[in-house]
This record gives structure tokens, sequence and C-alpha cells, in this order.
């Protein structure tokens, strides 16, 4: 009978492990679609307020690059009041505050309330990355699958690149700006409430209570700092050259419908390559995979400039996957560097140093454009990449093997 007991209170046991790991999955991975979607929607609405508001360049990026600094400035923040409050309630309500931010700018009147705006939505998208990350990570270690999830959840985020800009920018053939943006933060609001259903309180510490126990870890201070700055260059690179990659189209003849294909392909390739690089570097160690990954991208980014056109577009999804795999077997390092206790600390960190290298490189490299040329500017961005072949090796170091 005690037998019977017991093995019933193990399958009870089990089937709230599988729940929770389901739950907040689901959860982590719905927040990466929704606040990356609503960050991406920006590129859309840029030329619309450059329009409505008679504002320069210079003021188009800094409305661009308000939302993103603030978003990466204030992510060890979030992790730190996390810890006081809570991961489900600062998660919950900073997606509730970035649908808020769309409502604002929805009844925008002038550039003052518009900034406002992008300043709000900035602080609600910082809760995103470090915390759910640190969920999907605490929830599946003690039942394993750590970085096959951490995958799923990188995949998300580009879903939802894809599918709120591409909806609203239909939407603004029937609907005005405002009412687009107004129902995006309505879209945001629901998602707020949906978080804060999918990971309530019990869940979470239950969770975390499992994780504890399967793993305790001193972290690796010289391996981190690797990572950071593998994570830094890869991010830089690559926004880098999603900056050229336009004029590098039109320098070989593409018109506007064909850099549209061309970048569709690209960010097609990058979704499926964070899902099979997660995957493939759980299977094959993270330096062998990043190796592979930053290797092929170095190689096809110098295709990219000699190729022809029609080449160089077959090439793309290919030249896609490889450039954004590396950030998922990245983010499945962060975990096993990260001292105990220290998970959304080292989440933020990690993000900060990647959305600030990918923030800046645009901006040097395109100084560099400026005075040798856009191939020239590609060619060192294939280059640098290779500095983290050696990077990761020191990462592997770290991870201890």
């Amino acid at each position: 009978m005690n037998n019977l007991k017991i093995a019933s209170a193990s399958s009870d046991s089990d089937f709230t492990d599988i729940s929770i790991r389901r739950r907040s999955l689901m959860a982590a991975c719905g927040a990466h679609a929704i606040h990356d979607g609503l960050t991406d929607l920006i590129y859309v609405l840029l030329p619309i307020w450059q329009t409505q508001f008679s504002i320069s360049y210079a003021l188009v990026g800094l409305l661009r690059g308000s939302y993103s600094g603030v978003m990466a400035g204030f992510q060890l923040l979030a992790s730190r009041l996390a810890k006081r409050w809570g991961r489900h309630r600062m998660l919950a309500g900073g997606t509730a505050l970035a649908g808020v931010a769309y409502l604002v700018a929805g009844q925008a009147g002038g550039l003052a309330m518009l900034l406002i705006a992008l300043l709000l939505g900035g602080l609600g998208a910082s809760t995103q990355h470090p915390l759910a990350s640190s969920i999907v990570t605490d929830t599946h270690e003690a039942g394993g699958g750590v970085k096959e999830a951490l995958a799923q959840y990188n995949f998300a985020g580009d879903v939802g690149k894809t599918l709120i800009p591409g909806l609203v920018g239909l939407s603004l053939v029937v609907v005005s700006w405002q009412t687009s943006v107004t129902l995006m933060g309505l879209l945001g609001l629901a998602a707020a409430g949906l978080l804060w259903w999918l990971i309530p309180t019990r869940l979470e510490a239950v969770s975390e209570k499992k994780a504890s126990k399967a793993i305790t870890r001193t972290g690796s201070a010289s391996g981190l700092r690797a990572l950071l700055l593998t994570g830094t260059l890869d991010s830089a690179v690559r926004m880098g050259f999603l900056t050229f990659l336009p004029f590098l189209l039109k320098s070989k003849g593409a018109g506007t419908a064909g850099i549209g294909l061309a970048l569709s392909l690209l960010f097609v390739g990058g979704a499926f390559g964070k899902l099979l690089c997660g995957y493939l570097g759980a299977r094959i160690g993270m330096m062998k995979t990043v190796w592979l990954t930053e290797s092929a991208t170095s190689l096809l980014i110098l295709l990219a400039v000699w190729l022809p056109l029609s080449a160089m577009m077959a090439m793309l999804p290919l030249l896609g996957l490889a450039l954004n795999g590396t950030s998922s077997v990245l983010y499945g390092a962060v975990p096993e560097l990260a001292g105990a206790g220290k998970r959304e600390q080292t989440f933020a960190l990690f993000y900060t140093g990647t959305i600030g290298g990918g923030a800046l490189s645009p901006v040097l490299f395109g100084r560099l454009g400026d005075v040798a040329g856009v191939p020239v500017a590609v060619i060192t961005l294939a280059a640098i990449l290779l500095f983290t072949l050696p990077l990761s090796w020191r990462v592997q170091k770290g991870l201890g093997g």
C-alpha cells in the first residue's frame, strides 16, 4: 500500500514537472514573440513618423535609439528587481508597460509624446530577455533539454519579428497608423494578462526549487567574459551586415521589391537557424557549432560581396541560417557559466552586451563605409567575425572541457 502511495506521489510530481516546463516555455516563447515583434514594428513606423512629424534623419535615429538604448540599459536593473518582486510579476508588468507605450504612441500628437512612449516601451521590453531566459533555464534544467528549450525560445522571437510588423504593414492599407498602433498596444496588454496566468507564483517557486536541487554551479568568470565578447562580436557583425545588405543589393541592380525579397529570404533562414543550431549545439557541443556557423557566415558574407545578384539571392537563406544560428548556441552556454543564484543577472549582462554591440555596429561601420565603401566595410565585418573562433575555445574551457 505504501509503495502504491509512493508511486502515485512520484507520478503526480512528474506530471507537475512536465506541466511547469510546458507552461513556462509557452510563456517565455509568447513573451519573446510579442516583445521582439513590438520592437521591430518600429522599423515599419519610422518612415510614417518622419512624414507625419516632419523630422530629420537624425531625429529618426534618436527615436529608434531611445527604445533600444533604454531596453539595453535597464536589463540589469530588471533582473535585480525580479529578486524582490518575482519574475512573473516583472515579466507580465513589463509586457503591460510595452502595451501601454503603444497606446500612448497611438495618441501622440507631437514628437515629445512619441519619444516618451518609446522610452516607456524600451523600459517594458528590458524585462523580457533576462527574465524569460532564466525561467526557461530553471524550469528545464531538472528534466534536461535546456539548450533545446532555449532554441525554441529564440525561434519564437523571430516568429514575432515576422508576424507583427507584417500584420501592421498590411493593416496600414485600410486603417490609420494610429489605429494600428493602438491595436498593438491592446495586444500587449492581452499578452501581459496571459503571461500572468501562465506563470503563477507557486509554479515559479516550484520550478526554481527543482532546478536548484538539480545542479549547483560556481560559474566561470573567464569563460563568461569570453562568451560576452563572442556574443557582442556576433551581434555587431550581424547588425552591421543587415545595415549594409540593402545597399549591397542595390549596387548589384536589385530594386525595392528585390531588396524586400532578399531580406525575407535571409530572415526565414535565420529563424530556422536559431532553432536548428540550438539543437546542434546540444549534440556536438558549443565550440564545434560556433566554429561551424561563424566560419560559414564569414565565407558567405564574402561571397555576398563577390557573387552576382541571382547567385547571391539563392544563397541568402543559408547565410541567414548561419548568421542567426550562433546566437542560440551562445544563449545555451549562459546558464552553464553563471554562478549560483545569478542567472537573471548573467542573462541581463549578456543581452546588454549583445544589444549594445548591435546598436553601435551600424554607426561605426557606417563611418567605415563612408570612407572606404560598402564592399570594404562588409569584408571587414567578415574578418572580424573570425575572432569569435579563439574566443569560443576560451568559453569551452570555462565550461569545463
